[in-house]
């Protein structure tokens, strides 16, 4: 029995044919792969968000004043400016002496305003001329031991004359943290109070607090006094309290 061995031309051809066929049945199945969709999940369902309350809160808190801030002044008019200058210095000197003696820190002394100006009269004309000029020197002044502040008022009366000139006083406390704690305290307090009764009334219970605010801070009618006659001989004062008061602004969930 003879084998015959195909020739290396025949081989070739037939190596030639199966890729060929190879490639096509590749081709086919390409696009039945690629038309097959893809699986996906389904969306999570998401949660609905939870319901809040947003209330304002108002605390206030009050004690009386442990200071009193004066605002005292000289004024001078004479013929010229520089006789103006030097009147109304001579009258500031003896003011900020008059203090130091009541043993008012040099700490709790400031000017506030120094000022010249022109005064004008109208002559018969019509025309207005200057026929003066007119100095002053504005101050303010801290009195530490409150009980003394009449004194201090009368002394700076006493010292500056018809020179001297008081504008008002101011009541305070020195160190207002304390009151704006509490006061703060309060203000929590009342935000919490609320948004709980309206959790009650909406038939919810109250959650999580998601955010609180702070307004600023005010401290309303601080004890001001009105402005007094330099010639007032004796000056009663009523300090009364000091009041602070905080706002804040909450938002609590609803469970």
């Amino acid at each position: 029995m003879t084998i015959r061995r195909p020739s290396a031309a025949r081989t070739a051809r037939l190596l030639a044919a199966t890729a060929v066929l190879g490639g096509l049945l590749a081709g086919t199945a390409a696009p039945a792969l690629a038309a097959a969709p893809a699986r996906t999940s389904a969306p999570a369902a998401q949660e609905p968000a939870p319901a809040t309350v947003t209330v304002a809160g108002q605390g206030r808190a009050s004690a009386a004043p442990d200071l009193a801030i004066l605002s005292v002044g000289v004024e001078a008019s004479r013929k010229t400016a520089n006789e103006a200058m030097a009147a109304q210095s001579t009258a500031a000197e003896a003011l900020l002496d008059v203090l130091r003696r009541q043993e008012i820190a040099d700490r709790d002394i400031r000017t506030d305003s120094l000022s010249l100006s022109p005064v004008y009269t109208q002559n018969a004309a019509g025309e207005n001329k200057v026929t003066a000029y007119q100095a002053g020197q504005n101050f303010s002044v801290k009195v530490r031991v409150i009980d003394r502040t009449g004194q201090v008022i009368g002394a700076v009366n006493g010292a500056t004359g018809d020179s001297g000139r008081i504008n008002g006083v101011v009541f305070d406390v020195a160190d207002p943290t304390s009151l704006r704690v509490k006061a703060r305290e309060a203000a929590y307090q009342d935000a919490y109070d609320k948004a709980s009764q309206h959790a009650r009334l909406s038939g919810h219970r109250l959650g999580r607090l998601v955010s609180l605010t702070e307004g600023e801070s005010v401290r309303p009618g601080a004890g001001a006094a009105p402005a007094l006659a330099a010639d007032e001989p004796s000056v009663p004062l009523a300090p009364g309290e000091i009041e602070e008061q905080v706002t804040v602004s909450a938002v609590y969930e609803l469970l």
